[in-house]
């Protein structure tokens, strides 16, 4: 039998490939927030405001004089 060596290509190197392993640890940190209530009670005061109406009445009245020509001079004969 008769081996023949196979023909091998030079390897390609791809770019390093970067991975990560995270790990997660917890620490609880308390927080104090003091409070103070105040209640406050309001009192509205409600105005109430009334407008009685009276009524009067008014009817105008006009005059018109036309002049249909001149009149009489009666200078000299009084």
């Amino acid at each position: 039998m008769y081996h023949c060596r196979p023909n091998v290509a030079r390897p390609v190197v791809h770019p390093t490939k970067y991975c990560e392993n995270h790990s997660f640890s917890k620490t609880i940190v308390p927080h104090i927030h003091p409070q103070h209530v105040t209640n406050v009670n309001h009192h509205k005061y409600e105005h109430v405001h009334y407008y009685p109406t009276s009524y009067s009445k008014y009817d105008p009245v006009t005059h018109h004089h036309s002049h249909c020509g001149k009149p009489c001079d009666h200078k000299g004969y009084w």
